[in-house]
């Protein structure tokens, strides 16, 4: 297991059980789409200085290892 991902928790008694980095309640997704849009970790860090960059990396590492579980339909694609 990636070393990153001891830095996500998931907990049915926070923020609906949505993974969130450890001991916050900031959305991995959350941060995913701040990177999708363009965000870098930097302005991500200095807008929650209470986060360190492994927690971006491993929000990263999360959304990776959850591409290998899981397809999302897109639009143009077809099913092999």
């Amino acid at each position: 297991m990636n070393d990153l991902l001891k830095r996500i928790s998931v907990d049915p008694q926070v923020c609906f059980g949505k993974p969130c980095i450890h001991g916050t309640r900031i959305w991995v997704s959350l941060l995913l789409d701040f990177l999708a849009a363009g965000d870098s970790i930097e302005k991500i860090l200095e807008n929650y200085p209470q986060l360190k960059r492994e927690d971006i990396l491993a929000a990263i590492a999360y959304g990776a290892e959850m591409s290998r579980e899981r397809f999302v339909d897109l639009p143009g694609s077809t099913a092999a």
